[in-house]
């Protein structure tokens, strides 16, 4: 006599995605990106200037535009 549910074609794919290792997928998450912070005098307290690449932190600390510069790390939720 059947079980029901766990019997026929939905106990069949079950056992099916089980062996292909569908419960092992893992969602592809974004690369964390590394921002630059630092004060400016426009806003003395810490605050994002760019992504590392886009902004030349030497620059900004050389000219003077930017003070206590520091890289941190940003991981995106999606």
């Amino acid at each position: 006599m059947g079980k029901g549910y766990a019997d026929g074609p939905a106990g069949e794919e079950l056992l099916a995605a089980q062996e292909r290792g569908d419960h092992l997928a893992q969602a592809v998450a974004p690369p964390p990106r590394k921002m630059v912070w630092g004060s400016t005098k426009d806003d003395p307290t810490p605050h994002v200037l760019g992504e590392v690449g886009d902004v030349d932190q030497d620059e900004l600390f050389e000219s003077g535009q930017a003070w206590g510069l520091y890289v941190a790390v940003e991981v995106v939720d999606r």
